[in-house]
């Protein structure tokens, strides 16, 4: 399992001190969630920060777009160079074309699926991208529960992919912890979002981010 702990959960005043943290401590990614105030009633960092974020991070970033228009926000942040960029399948009239552009780019492109959103909507995009994100709870703010119904699209969208494009990853967002991770991983999961859980644990983010190892 890859763990890709979102700063969403950090400590703002200390931001670049919990990046390296989290890095030193082993993470795969940094995960980065972009917020706009109208796809989702939240605003969270621009650029600037984004940027910070980048030059303190020794893994690479994992910029999750939740915003109304995807091809600005892409602009905006492709120069940092992450190694992905997901943006929600229910805010792109062009998926295909923001896909393909992204992989110009020289970025791995991945699409989000709210926790609504039915694995089959995107079979027909699968092979021209590198990762899939399903939300495990509603895109917005951190710290919710769980919702358990995603692993049973998490298993559909695995056997898609396998017919689709089996190179492509699953990853998910929300409420993830030690007491879900091996539901996580049986269900074809490939790369865990873990905010609250590691940024929070009282064992230290190093001890956080091995428990998920299944």
């Amino acid at each position: 399992m890859l763990i890709a702990p979102s700063i969403l959960s950090a400590d703002f005043g200390n931001l670049a001190n919990d990046v390296k943290a989290i890095c030193d401590a082993g993470c795969d990614f940094v995960h980065v969630d972009v917020m706009d105030g109208h796809f989702v009633p939240n605003m969270t960092i621009g650029p600037v920060v984004v940027e910070a974020v980048a030059k303190a991070a020794t893994k690479p970033l994992d910029i999750h777009l939740m915003v109304e228009d995807n091809n600005f926000f892409v602009d905006l942040y492709a120069g940092m160079k992450p190694e992905f960029i997901s943006f929600h399948i229910e805010s792109e009239r062009h998926p295909n074309r923001l896909a393909q552009k992204i992989r110009s780019l020289g970025i791995k492109p991945s699409v989000v699926l709210n926790p609504h959103t039915p694995a089959e909507s995107i079979e027909y995009l699968l092979e021209y991208l590198d990762m899939v994100l399903l939300m495990s709870v509603n895109p917005g703010f951190g710290g919710q529960k769980f919702i358990p119904n995603v692993l049973d699209k998490a298993k559909r969208l695995k056997d898609l992919i396998l017919k689709r494009n089996p190179d492509c990853l699953i990853e998910i967002d929300g409420g993830v912890s030690d007491k879900n991770i091996a539901q996580i991983k049986e269900a074809g999961i490939d790369v865990a979002v873990a905010g609250s859980y590691v940024f929070k644990h009282p064992q230290g983010y190093k001890d956080a981010i091995e428990s998920l190892r299944v």
